[in-house]
């Protein structure tokens, strides 16, 4: 039976390494998010997840779109603004308010929920960005079309002069797991948290091995037609 990834962490999880936590589980997939006996009954308005690359890019032809190149998603997701921290501003909670949906309480055991959600949430629960665009940080990661290199913006620096638009290297290349192809995850999700991961901030990134969905990945497409790359 196939399956996929799900984050279960025992109590306590080691901070070094982020592998812990995380099993493979057997008739877990996009219906069954959390395994067999789980379901997505009455969720229709949630973000989908347990979603590989291969799926996304299935998924973006069928609707007749593409996804975003990393580049894309960095300037949808700041909505017009420029050198900000966060996709709203410079503040990750403004006079008080949650921004995003993100982890509260002791990583990785403990989610209180602040934020109204523990885990997963609705679509759309939070503020739009600057371009109007819902969950561009936490709750679910996006795959983008990139392929993933740590270096390969200092590289674009080095070379010097303005990259407008990039599409990314050639090759994917993680020196933690240099067998794997990887692409970028952009947005950060419902895990990320200043205690491990704050990649709900604009500038970070991720990355996953492209046969692999997880319960806190999911996809983005780009509104522009297929044909158009």
């Amino acid at each position: 039976m196939a399956g996929s990834v799900i984050f279960s962490p025992p109590d306590p999880v080691p901070l070094n390494n982020h592998h812990q936590g995380w099993a493979y589980v057997k008739g877990a997939n996009w219906r069954h998010p959390l395994g067999p006996k789980s379901s997505i009954k009455g969720k229709g308005n949630y973000p989908v997840v347990q979603v590989a690359y291969e799926d996304a890019l299935a998924y973006a032809k069928w609707a007749g779109k593409r996804l975003p190149t990393e580049a894309e998603f960095e300037f949808a997701a700041r909505g017009g603004l420029t050198g900000k921290p966060y996709a709203w501003g410079d503040e990750f909670r403004p006079n008080g308010k949650w921004m995003a949906n993100t982890h509260q309480g002791h990583f990785p055991n403990k989610d209180t929920g602040d934020d109204r959600y523990t885990g997963i949430a609705p679509v759309a629960q939070f503020p739009p960005n600057g371009y109007g665009l819902y969950d561009m940080a936490g709750n679910v990661w996006e795959w983008t079309s990139d392929w993933y290199r740590p270096d390969y913006y200092a590289r674009l620096a080095e070379a010097g002069g303005v990259a407008r638009n990039p599409k990314g290297p050639d090759s994917s290349y993680d020196p933690a797991e240099p067998g794997e192809k990887k692409r970028v995850h952009r947005g950060g999700s419902f895990l990320c948290t200043e205690q491990y991961c704050s990649r709900y901030m604009v500038g970070t990134r991720g990355n996953g091995e492209v046969s692999t969905g997880t319960n806190h990945l999911g996809r983005l497409v780009k509104s522009v037609p297929a044909v158009s790359q």
